[in-house]
Parts: C-alpha cells; structure tokens; sequence
C-alpha cells in the first residue's frame, strides 16, 4: 500500500478520525530534537484532550477492512 500523500493539513479546521471521532487541528508544530513535523490536534468530544500526532502518520492511508482510506478526513462546512 502506497502511504505517500500529497494532502496538507489546516490549523482550525477540523477532521474526523477513521474510527468516526472528530478533532480540531490547533497547529503543525515541530519536535523539539529531530524537527519532524507534528499535528496537535483537539478532541471534539468528552474532555476535549489535546493531542500530538507526527504529520505523516495523521496523512497517511491505512487499510480497513478491504479499502484504503484516509486516517484522518477534513470536515466540509
């Protein structure tokens, strides 16, 4: 399965997880020893944690159940 993706990631918008949750992108941050980029990002739901993901694994396209989808997939308002 090809992961590369060509997508970019927009603070303030939000997006929903493969698994159905929605989430608020805050901002595209960077790790503080190796500089790779990472997503921090807020739940939309229960204590509305704030979480860090690694770009490139929030872009990336997992297989499910037989199809190849989008990890996370930005909402249209």
């Amino acid at each position: 399965m090809d992961n590369k993706n060509t997508r970019t990631i927009k603070p303030n918008t939000k997006y929903k997880h493969f698994k159905g949750k929605e989430y608020l992108v805050l901002h595209i941050a960077k790790h503080s020893e190796t500089l790779e980029e990472m997503v921090v990002y807020q739940a939309l739901y229960g204590e509305y944690g704030i979480w860090v993901r690694p770009l490139d694994m929030f872009l990336e396209k997992i297989e499910r159940e037989g199809n190849v989808i989008n990890r996370f997939e930005e909402i249209m308002e």
